[in-house]
């Protein structure tokens, strides 16, 4: 862990999210060049978390309940973690899933980049793979001078892995459904914190995207249903 400076909270969109955590910029700037303590672990944190917002989403503050309650566990096992091994920094590296359900628009992928710049502002470290299914699917597609395993091991392995637009394609594929099953399967039975959206309703998942998968996310992720209209047209409106 480096040791990372004082930073400007406008340059990051941190003053809502200051104010709705009751976090001072004080803290946040403190440290006298510790790389340990937990503001700079929070600054550095900070500034890995932009690199994988959108800009669309640079500003994002959840006010999910239930992602709020799940970044707790992550945080408090974290913690936990980091007390029996004396380790000089608290890690997430183990802890529950998450599913978001719901309609397009419906402000799931606003409240996963949210999710990313709380658990920075936690001062505990978090390692993020940010992808969507379908971009994965790409990148992991057999081609020329590309290592797909190599490249399918960099989701799998992730500390904490944001998978939005989960079940997407309308026709999945032999090659989807064993990438689907393999990233699941293994991010399962490694207990590996998995943050993921999708469009389907309930009832839909396991037609879309099979008993095996439909099976691991039930066990491994807490389920959370979002519903009403499709935020994204009333702003066009």
């Amino acid at each position: 862990m480096q040791w990372t400076p004082p930073i400007n909270p406008k340059r990051y969109h941190l003053e809502q999210l200051l104010a709705a955590r009751g976090v001072s910029l004080d803290w946040l700037n403190s440290g006298d060049s510790d790389p340990y303590c937990p503001a700079n672990i929070a600054r550095y944190s900070i500034v890995a978390a932009s690199k994988v917002v959108p800009f669309h989403y640079r500003g994002a503050v959840t006010d999910s309940p239930e992602i709020l309650g799940w970044l707790k566990e992550l945080v408090d096992h974290a913690r936990e973690i980091q007390a029996e091994r004396g380790a000089p920094v608290a890690s997430v590296t183990q802890g529950r899933s998450l599913l978001l359900l719901g309609p397009t628009g419906t402000g799931k992928t606003h409240q996963t980049y949210g999710a990313i710049r709380e658990l920075a502002l936690t001062g505990v470290a978090a390692t993020w793979m940010v992808t969507t299914a379908a971009d994965m699917y790409a990148a992991l597609r057999p081609r020329h001078g590309i290592d797909s395993e190599a490249e399918f091991r960099r989701y799998r392995d992730a500390s904490v892995l944001l998978l939005d637009d989960l079940g997407a394609e309308r026709k999945p594929t032999e090659f989807t459904e064993e990438i689907n099953f393999r990233l699941i399967n293994w991010r399962y039975e490694n207990h590996k914190p998995t943050l993921i959206t999708s469009n389907l309703v309930p009832k839909e998942i396991s037609a879309r995207l099979g008993d095996r998968v439909t099976s691991r996310l039930i066990e491994m992720c807490q389920r959370v249903v979002f519903k009403g209209p499709d935020r994204r047209r009333g702003e066009a409106a």
